[in-house]
């Protein structure tokens, strides 16, 4: 939903992040006490963020990593990744989105095929989180700052100072480089079945979609699969469908041309009053209200 939170996003974006010759984007993610959760989802670019204000908790390939302010985090292309704040609390966070073909993925130089190739096909593990302590952290917490002064432009040629300063970037993580998961790992595995089931989700949101038939994409029984769904997204699927459902009726509502009942049917609610119950508890208006302010 792009508007009534800046990063609260689906679990395989297909948004755009930046334009096509520029594919940089900044982001501004709150989480509250009403919404204390970034859905777990993954996307082609990468991420670097600073946490600014709250603690809370980041997922990357479904390890936990406990966030304060001042840490600073970088999730590799493909990675599938959320975060949460602490019940009654609150985290916010600055975020820059950005495609490895900005820094010159796409060519066919040693720089793109023995780094940024990799990285964009997720063979190599760049640390996750850095923390004050990290040897990296000054030196990284310096190109932070300056990204976030040049990003909003009006000083000729920001742009390659921005590619620079990710570059930059880049090179100090390599530093610290991990060993990649292989392929048999429990958790690469678990991470390859979510993505199945949230790829078959984001497809089939607006059709009648059965445990079973999400339990069979990884092989699971439905128990088996219910308790697997629960413990990495920290919410039941059913939970998880229909907030997927919602983000898709805000587009729909924000876009206009439809009428309530129409948005509703066409993101798989077939019951226009739990329609009305459920975008009200999750936005704290009505459809029609909220229908209102987009084109108020």
């Amino acid at each position: 939903m792009k508007k009534l939170n800046s990063l609260i996003l689906e679990q395989k974006e297909d948004a755009k992040h930046g334009e096509s010759f520029f594919p940089i984007q900044k982001y501004i993610t709150s989480l509250t006490p009403e919404y204390p959760v970034l859905t777990t989802h993954w996307h082609e670019e990468a991420e670097f963020t600073l946490i600014t204000e709250g603690q809370g908790t980041y997922y990357i390939e479904l390890m936990e990593y406990g966030v304060e302010p001042e840490d600073l985090v970088f999730v590799m292309p493909l990675a599938l990744h959320a975060a949460s704040a602490p019940e009654g609390h609150g985290l916010l966070s600055e975020t820059y989105v950005f495609h490895m073909n900005f820094l010159g993925g796409n060519s066919t130089d040693i720089c793109s095929t023995r780094y940024l190739h990799p990285l964009a096909r997720h063979e190599m593990a760049l640390p996750g989180v850095i923390k004050p302590e990290h040897p990296a952290y000054l030196s990284l917490r310096k190109i932070f700052g300056q990204i976030s002064n040049l990003y909003d432009g009006g000083i000729p040629g920001y742009e390659l100072a921005l590619k620079a300063l990710l570059l930059q970037a880049i090179f100090l993580l390599l530093q610290f480089q991990e060993s990649a998961p292989s392929s048999g790992a429990p958790n690469a595995i678990h991470s390859e079945k979510l993505k199945t089931v949230l790829d078959y989700m984001e497809l089939h949101y607006m059709d009648d979609i059965a445990v079973a038939d999400l339990a069979g994409l990884c092989y699971f029984s439905e128990y088996h699969f219910m308790r697997f769904f629960k413990k990495h997204m920290n919410m039941t699927c059913i939970e998880y469908l229909n907030n997927l459902r919602l983000e898709k009726a805000v587009e729909l509502l924000e876009d206009g041309g439809a009428s309530i009942l129409e948005v509703s049917l066409s993101v798989g609610f077939s019951n226009l009053s739990y329609f009305h119950r459920a975008f009200k508890k999750k936005y704290h208006m009505t459809p029609g209200e909220f229908l209102r302010s987009c084109h108020f």
